[in-house]
């Protein structure tokens, strides 16, 4: 930015009304400018709040601790220069504008400390301008966050857009093989008992069987379908979550099951964590059904535990069940993706996608680790509640 462009709009530039505070850091030593500073920012239209540091242990102290729309910074200071401070906003990773005012630049001219980072220069003996480069700096500093925002919301729907084609490819690839095949059983065998065996009914009553158990898994598969495109969009509010209380309500649902296996299912005293209380239910639900589901000779033996690490908390649910071949602990979150035959264990390989899904939506991530024959352990991370701790 040019001192010429800038001066020619000296007095068509304004504060906008309602803007709030403006909160400012000056780096200064001097009272008398300091005092002056304060005067011509009033004197522009802002209602000003500012703090003045001297050294750069003061500076890196309070843009740490404080929140400043923009900084000022005379570029000859005893101990060090104002334009340092661009050193400081990079370490920090704070994205603050920063005006060098100064009596004099020295051997460095102000076209290099723009391109070093400063948004504009003031000289002392023209500080009524001053009040227009706070607002233009202003300015661009919220058209910037514009674009970073609107950069961000298109990365996202490409990322959504994306997800949203790979689920619809697997669902294209279910829709041609395994809902057609159940079909053309129900169409084959009530075809038979239509053409060929009117009056025999004892030799009807298998063709009769497979129809109908075709029809079952259609059924069963399209509820599946349905409750994983629903997984992730109930609606329901982020909020504090007791998990105690989720895995009772995932208990509660699996009771048939639990009785018919034996199984022994223990838990900690779960945290409260930040999620949709309306799906995580079925996150438990579907990790402790399929560790009864793929049970070994032994009775089942479910343990649930969390662990809070940072801001998030880390849950794990253990079984000592057929566990997981390692090269396969990445496939079965994939929608359709079975590692046993339907003979052997019935189901259509979406519940853990369900699981995967609820819980990317709630902000967290979840994996396995299993050896085959040694049991399975899965893990999944929730956001922390604010002060939320175990037990």
């Amino acid at each position: 930015m040019s001192a010429a462009a800038t001066v020619a709009h000296d007095h068509d530039i304004r504060p906008p009304a309602g803007h709030g505070k403006l909160r400012v850091l000056l780096v200064e030593d001097n009272p008398a400018d300091i005092e002056l500073v304060s005067r011509e920012l009033r004197r522009g239209g802002f209602d000003l709040t500012m703090d003045v540091v001297e050294t750069e242990e003061e500076f890196t102290a309070r843009v740490r601790s404080n929140s400043y729309q923009v900084v000022l910074a005379d570029y000859n200071l005893p101990q060090w220069r104002g334009l340092e401070a661009l050193n400081v906003l990079r370490n920090e990773k704070l994205d603050i504008p920063l005006i060098l005012v100064s009596g004099a630049l020295g051997d460095v001219s102000a076209v290099e400390c723009i391109k070093q980072g400063a948004m504009d220069y003031v000289l002392k003996d023209r500080l009524a301008r001053l009040p227009v480069a706070v607002l233009s700096a202003l300015q661009e500093k919220r058209l910037r966050d514009e674009r970073q925002r609107a950069i961000d919301d298109l990365a996202k729907k490409v990322e959504e857009l994306a997800r949203s084609n790979r689920e619809l490819e697997q669902f294209a690839y279910v829709a041609s093989h395994d809902l057609q095949e159940p079909l053309r059983m129900v169409a084959a065998y009530t075809q038979l008992l239509a053409e060929r065996y009117q009056g025999k009914l004892e030799q009807a009553d298998k063709y009769i069987h497979y129809a109908v158990d075709g029809a079952k898994r259609m059924q069963t598969l399209v509820q599946d379908l349905l409750a994983f495109s629903r997984a992730g969009r109930q609606q329901g509010e982020v909020k504090e979550t007791d998990c105690n209380v989720m895995v009772e309500l995932a208990i509660a649902n699996l009771q048939v099951a639990i009785r018919e296996s034996g199984a022994q299912i223990t838990y900690d005293h779960l945290p409260v964590v930040l999620a949709n209380s309306s799906q995580i239910p079925q996150v438990f639900q579907n990790l402790i059904g399929n560790a009864i589901k793929f049970r070994g000779p032994k009775t089942p033996q479910i343990q649930i535990t969390a662990e809070r690490q940072e801001n998030e908390w880390v849950f794990s649910v253990a079984d000592n069940g057929i566990g997981i071949a390692p090269e396969y602990c990445q496939d079965i979150f994939v929608i359709f993706k079975r590692l046993h035959t339907r003979t052997e264990y019935p189901g259509n390989g979406i519940g853990l996608a369900i699981c995967r899904k609820i819980i990317e939506q709630n902000g967290g991530r979840i994996w396995v680790t299993s050896q085959e024959g040694g049991g399975s352990t899965f893990k999944f991370t929730l956001p922390a509640a604010q002060g939320s701790s175990q037990g």
